[in-house]
């Protein structure tokens, strides 16, 4: 069993992914900002960790990954102002890798989002463009440096119940993509070392989810 820690533990994926991977047996540790938020971290039995990603160092949060063998990074700004989003999704992000990387952590994976990268297209007013150029650059970085990553990209959220079944490639044609297949599609990740060094675009579909991952090569 490994042990995790899951960066923005109170978000609904992560939420439903520490329930999947406790479920399993791993130890998971889910970083949230806010006090009033370890009961609901606690209720899907892993461990609260109060951590304010943007305000600590690498130095810092290399401290609470030590030991881990796993760090998933499921934070993010949630929209607001431009800053915010840089802090976060770029920022923050790129420390917690670097912490990952100083506290020797091999196994790194990150929720993106289908269609991300530097030449995503989006225009510089609108206000989606902060956050497409925040993960363009932590994507970067991730995949140029020494992490045993996986990068994971769902197609535009939803609250749906999971199916179970989603669609890669030229099957990744719904619009949306349950927030919990997305943790699904996480819990498999972390056990799948042939997902090492890929990026996983994908949506709900009609292909059971650990299919789709047994067949990534």
């Amino acid at each position: 069993m490994k042990r995790i820690a899951i960066v923005g533990g109170h978000g609904k994926i992560a939420l439903s992914l520490a329930e999947l991977l406790t479920s399993r047996g791993h130890h998971v540790h889910s970083l949230v900002r806010k006090p009033e938020q370890e009961a609901d971290i606690s209720a899907t039995g892993a461990m609260p960790v109060i951590a304010d990603i943007e305000a600590l160092s690498a130095e810092e949060l290399s401290e609470i990954f030590t030991g881990h063998d796993v760090v998933v990074f499921s934070a993010g700004a949630g929209g607001g102002s431009p800053e915010r989003t840089y802090s976060v999704d770029r920022d923050a992000a790129i420390r917690t890798m670097d912490a990952a990387a100083h506290a020797g952590v091999k196994r790194y994976v990150m929720v993106s989002y289908k269609g991300a990268g530097f030449d995503h297209g989006v225009p510089e007013d609108n206000a989606f463009f902060a956050y497409a150029e925040a993960k363009a650059a932590a994507d970067e970085h991730l995949r140029t440096g020494p992490l045993e990553y996986t990068i994971v990209g769902p197609g535009s959220l939803s609250s749906e119940a999971a199916s179970g079944m989603i669609g890669v490639g030229d099957d990744a044609t719904d619009e949306h993509t349950s927030r919990d297949n997305v943790a699904r599609v996480l819990a498999e990740v972390i056990d799948a070392d042939n997902t090492i060094g890929h990026t996983i675009e994908f949506t709900d579909g009609s292909t059971p989810i650990p299919d789709v991952i047994a067949a990534i090569a």
